[in-house]
């Protein structure tokens, strides 16, 4: 993991001083509710539905145990009792008293943790694969990149106030796993045929109103370069994004206006910069600066390759433990690159929790699971579950035993009951519908193994409004809440990918007709999931028979709930 300097120390620190103070003017009226609400978002607080909301930045999903006990604390001691993971690798309170807001900051800050640029119009957390640096299939590890990414960001004077929010995401794995094509910018680690090391570079995709998967600008930067580029991208979106319109301000809108046109204008901003770059003015990335933040993600020390001795397993298990355990070795474990270790999936999906919360109580749990077995580190994935990055193959049967007895050892992870869900109606101020609801009643539904391993690979996300939090537009099945008339409905759309290789490239999903009421919505998913089970071909998975018989026999099966729903009112 990177380790903070004192620097980076003392930044965060002075930031939880510098918004004490802002709070304590605000809360004495001596800073209006205006002058005081830019200031908020600059750190993470929302105000929403019910209770402020505080987004904790988790750069590129990495985190020690050390800091989720410190977030299972501010869990415990100052909201009630739970935190959620994001799809974007952010970690959200909902319940906080904005009086305690700044006793909170403070409590991030002693374990080197913020909300700076969680919100407001500028670059976001970066984000990345949960495996990266680990992923069996890296290629370059992308961590020390997205640090250095992290750090000229934060703060930057110039892309503090953008038309809109702007979101990167990179990749340094065979398979993107980082859903780079529905990011602002997309950012793939390849080599060239010299071997040097550069960056592919995507730019327009985003979800929303208009979903629409990025482009690619530059087959190859080189990675000293990458700074520079990603400087003229947002210089050119800074001057030519709308700001009369916050529906059309996503740089995706601009770049489908502009086209070719736009790519040529950063281009040559491109070259200006670095033409101009007499006095070193321009973001090259030293060597030794690369270097120093690279050092930071050297494997811990007792980390060695080595010949694994089995997986645990008791040679007098039970019967039980034998079939259950093989289960969760076949879906919640993925190859490591060094030999002897595995990464371990923690499956936080439940009956009567919401995807992607996880209780005071679970996260303590997570820290000690982390610690005995995975060197204290542990992964958000952009799934909402939990990753562990270091385990040993000889150890899998005793993880398995501690996951087991706190609930995180359901063999789910890609399959129908680890779906995607944002908070939706129940919290947010923006949203249209409730997501959990749903949610929760799928999962209720879908709870026999046997059945969902028969059903196979499917991702499903639910969002509350079409803002997209829940990612619904990449789901394989995706569910977005709708207002008609202040009732909840919910649109159903299929086909989707976020453009893994398991997927038919990065695509928004099709509408499968009128949108339908909270209470069809589980019976519609139904009929679409029996409905693939009649057309799917041998071994074929959702989305591929989604693909070859078209969205026709789904929609007409999703229209006959409605029908039958309509009669028996």
């Amino acid at each position: 993991m990177y380790q903070y300097t004192e620097f980076d120390k003392q930044f965060v620190r002075q930031r939880a001083a510098q918004f004490r103070d802002q709070l304590e003017r605000n809360l004495a009226g001596k800073l209006g509710d205006e002058e005081f609400r830019p200031l908020r978002l600059q750190n993470g607080w929302y105000i929403q539905r019910h209770a402020p909301m505080l987004r904790v930045a988790v750069p590129y999903g990495e985190m020690s145990s050390k800091q989720i006990r410190q977030l299972a604390r501010i869990a415990r001691e100052f909201d009630r009792g739970y935190a959620h993971f994001t799809t974007r690798q952010n970690v959200q309170y909902n319940w906080i008293p904005l009086a305690k807001a700044a006793d909170v900051m403070e409590l991030l800050a002693e374990v080197n943790m913020h909300g700076i640029q969680t919100s407001g119009n500028c670059i976001r957390n970066i984000t990345a694969d949960a495996t990266v640096g680990v992923a069996e299939d890296e290629v370059i590890d992308a961590r020390p990149y997205c640090e250095v990414l992290r750090q000229w960001s934060t703060l930057h004077p110039e892309f503090a106030f953008l038309p809109r929010k702007f979101k990167i995401a990179v990749n340094g794995a065979k398979e993107d796993r980082a859903a780079t094509a529905w990011h602002d910018i997309g950012l793939h680690l390849v080599k060239n045929d010299a071997g040097e090391v550069g960056f592919r570079v995507l730019v327009g995709g985003g979800m929303g109103r208009t979903p629409i998967t990025a482009t690619e600008i530059n087959a190859f930067v080189p990675w000293q370069q990458i700074l520079v580029y990603i400087e003229a991208i947002v210089r050119v979106y800074n001057r030519y994004g709308r700001r009369d319109n916050m529906y059309k301000a996503r740089i995706k809108i601009l770049v489908k206006a502009e086209g070719q046109k736009f790519f040529d204008q950063v281009n040559a901003e491109f070259q200006n910069i670095l033409e101009r770059d007499v006095d070193g003015a321009a973001h090259i990335i030293p060597q030794a600066e690369f270097d120093r933040v690279n050092a930071s993600f050297a494997f811990p020390a007792s980390v060695q390759a080595h010949l694994p001795a089995g997986n645990g397993l008791p040679a007098d298990a039970t019967d039980a433990d034998r079939t259950q355990f093989t289960k969760w070795l076949a879906r919640n474990v993925v190859g490591h690159k060094v030999q002897g270790y595995k990464s371990v999936h923690l499956s936080v999906k439940r009956v009567g929790q919401a995807p992607g919360d996880a209780t005071d109580t679970q996260m303590d749990a997570i820290a000690d699971i982390a610690d005995q077995f995975s060197c204290g580190e542990l992964r958000i994935t952009h799934d909402q579950n939990v990753l562990l990055p270091f385990v040993r193959e000889e150890d899998l049967f005793a993880v398995w035993k501690a996951a087991k007895a706190n609930s995180f050892a359901s063999p789910n992870i890609g399959l129908l009951s680890d779906m995607i869900a944002c908070p939706g109606g129940d919290f947010c101020a923006l949203a249209n519908a409730r997501s959990i609801p749903i949610a929760n009643d799928l999962i209720a539904r879908y709870q026999d193994l046997d059945e969902l391993y028969d059903i196979g690979d499917i991702d499903l996300h639910i969002s509350g409004c079409i803002n997209s939090c829940g990612h619904h537009h990449s789901g394989h099945i995706g569910i977005l809440g709708v207002d008609k008339d202040g009732t909840e409905w919910y649109q159903v759309t299929l086909g989707g990918s976020d453009g893994s290789n398991l997927a038919p490239g990065a695509v928004a999903g099709k509408v499968i007709g009128p949108s339908f009421s909270a209470d069809e919505v589980t019976d519609v998913i139904e009929a679409v999931i029996e409905t693939y089970r009649s057309q799917r071909a041998a071994n074929e998975r959702f989305v591929d028979t989604v693909k070859r018989v078209g969205i026709d026999p789904f929609k007409t099966a999703a229209n006959a709930v409605r029908r039958t729903t309509a009669k028996a009112a």
